[in-house]
C-alpha cells in the first residue's frame, strides 16, 4: 500500500471539506466578491479532489475516509464559527399579568439585564429587555417560560 497516497488522500479530504463548508457558510453571509472567491477556490480543489478519488486505494476506503473527514471538517469549521460569533443586542418583548411584575422586576434587575415596562391595564404589564450577552437572553428566556409569557424576539441591526 502507498502509504503518502492515502496521506495525500487524506489531506487532501479534510481541507476540502474544510472549505466546502466555509463556502456554503460565506455564500450566505458574505458579500459577492468574497463568495465568489471563496467558491472559486473551493471547486478548484474539488477539481483536484476528485482526480485523486479515482486513484488506487480501495473503494471502501476511500468512503469511510471522506465519511470521517466530513464528520471532523464540518465540526471544525462550525466550531470555529461558534467561537468567531458576536454577541448581538436581542430585544425581548414579554407581557404578563400584573402580579408577577413585581417578581420578574426584581429577577431582571438581580440579572443586571436593561428593561423598561408599561403597564397596558389593570391585568397585563408588558416588558421590553435589552439582551447584550448570551447570558443575558437565556436569563430572559428562564423568565418568559416561567412565568408563561408570551413574547415577540428581534435582533438589533447595523444601521
Amino acid at each position: 500500500m502507498n502509504v503518502e497516497l492515502l496521506v495525500t488522500f487524506i489531506i487532501l479530504n479534510i481541507v476540502n471539506v474544510i472549505m466546502q463548508t466555509v463556502k456554503s457558510i460565506a455564500t450566505v453571509k458574505c458579500g459577492k466578491a468574497a463568495a465568489a472567491g471563496i467558491n472559486a477556490l473551493a471547486y478548484g480543489l474539488y477539481t483536484i479532489v476528485t482526480v485523486y478519488m479515482l486513484c488506487e486505494l480501495p473503494l471502501f476506503w476511500k468512503a469511510g475516509i471522506v465519511a470521517l473527514c466530513n464528520l471532523v471538517g464540518v465540526f471544525i469549521v462550525k466550531w470555529a464559527e461558534e467561537i468567531a460569533r458576536k454577541d448581538k443586542m436581542w430585544k425581548v418583548e414579554f407581557t404578563v399579568t400584573n402580579q408577577k411584575e413585581n417578581v420578574i422586576e426584581t429577577i431582571l434587575k438581580n440579572g443586571g439585564i436593561s428593561y423598561s415596562y408599561i403597564k397596558l391595564d389593570n391585568k397585563h404589564t408588558v416588558f421590553n429587555c435589552y439582551c447584550a450577552t448570551q447570558k443575558d437572553s437565556l436569563l430572559v428566556k428562564t423568565i418568559v417560560e416561567k412565568f408563561h409569557a408570551k413574547y415577540f424576539v428581534s435582533e438589533s441591526k447595523v444601521l
